[in-house]
């Protein structure tokens, strides 16, 4: 199962329609919160998302609304006797910010957090999610985007695997060595399967237009993405480090993302229509404009 799970859209502050930040993906038997903001845990429990769904915790930036429902979270993970290691990927900049959110408050603490701090752009892990990449943003503080990689398989053909004879723990040994010999003769992985695309995630919060934008974003089938201002304040954007809906989805549009997720929104906007407009000029895909509670499913593969 493969879903967004929006937990907050507000940018800087909290509103009565909408919380600080939060976004939990369930990619199978993963778990990625990124950004909690404050309230996040709150927010969890109305989702139906338990602290032992998580695995990864990702913060972009050490901003507030970006990360101050991380001492909720770490300390219910002990509470609730999280078995799993959870790893947390953040700025290195920022591990005094990190310190002191982790050990917010006195707690007996039971769960094991893996610090893995991000130094710079690169491949940060691998595992049975695919690889996790991180690439540097450009806001007034130090701040990384995340992108999810799965890599690209094969997709085994029942028919086919009939048809070769090729059944039980002989469909294993194929997909593992390429090619097996049944019945005399050599059977490839390329006649009984088709080609599987991997599918990509990509998560981008505060930030002005740069490189590492469009690089998280190439080939996403699904981008979330910060769209703090409508484009009549796009100086105002520049100015403090953020992006308008229309340059998200410009954004979308020359990276070939399939499904844009515009969240983030400033607390002087209360009609949200307004960004899916100003989205859809730049933008035919599939836009979804982000509200606190949603749930987004990761569009099937291409």
């Amino acid at each position: 199962m493969r879903e967004l799970v929006v937990l907050g859209t507000g940018s800087q502050v909290a509103t009565r329609e909408r919380n600080q930040n939060g976004y939990f993906l369930r990619w199978d038997s993963d778990g990625f919160l990124f950004d909690p903001g404050e309230g996040t845990q709150r927010q969890m429990l109305y989702a139906g998302i338990a602290a032992g769904a998580l695995t990864r915790l990702c913060v972009t930036h050490f901003h507030g609304d970006h990360c101050l429902g991380v001492p909720g979270v770490i300390q219910r993970l002990s509470l609730d006797d999280v078995p799993h290691p959870v790893h947390a990927h953040y700025p290195a900049s920022g591990q005094r910010y990190f310190e002191r959110l982790r050990y917010a408050a006195s707690f007996y603490e039971r769960a094991e957090v893996r610090e893995e701090p991000v130094e710079e752009d690169g491949l940060l892990s691998v595992g049975p999610f695919g690889q996790l990449w991180a690439r540097r943003l450009e806001h007034p503080v130090e701040a990384f985007g995340y992108q999810l990689v799965e890599p690209d398989g094969r997709r085994m053909l029942p028919d086919k695997l009939a048809q070769y004879g090729v059944r039980g723990p002989a469909v294993g040994k194929l997909q593992r060595s390429g090619s097996i010999v049944v019945d005399g003769r050599s059977v490839t992985i390329e006649e009984v399967s088709e080609p599987r695309p991997g599918q990509r995630f990509a998560f981008i919060m505060d930030t002005r237009l740069c490189e590492g934008v469009f690089r998280l974003a190439d080939g996403a089938d699904m981008l979330v993405i910060e769209s703090t201002y409508l484009s009549g304040e796009a100086t105002l954007a520049r100015r403090f480090g953020h992006l308008t809906a229309g340059q998200a989805a410009r954004v979308a549009r020359e990276c070939g993302v399939r499904t844009l997720v515009l969240t983030h929104f400033s607390q002087r906007y209360t009609d949200l229509s307004l960004f899916r407009e100003e989205a859809a000029a730049e933008f035919d895909g599939e836009i979804f404009i982000a509200t606190d509670l949603a749930r987004i499913p990761v569009p099937s593969r291409r």
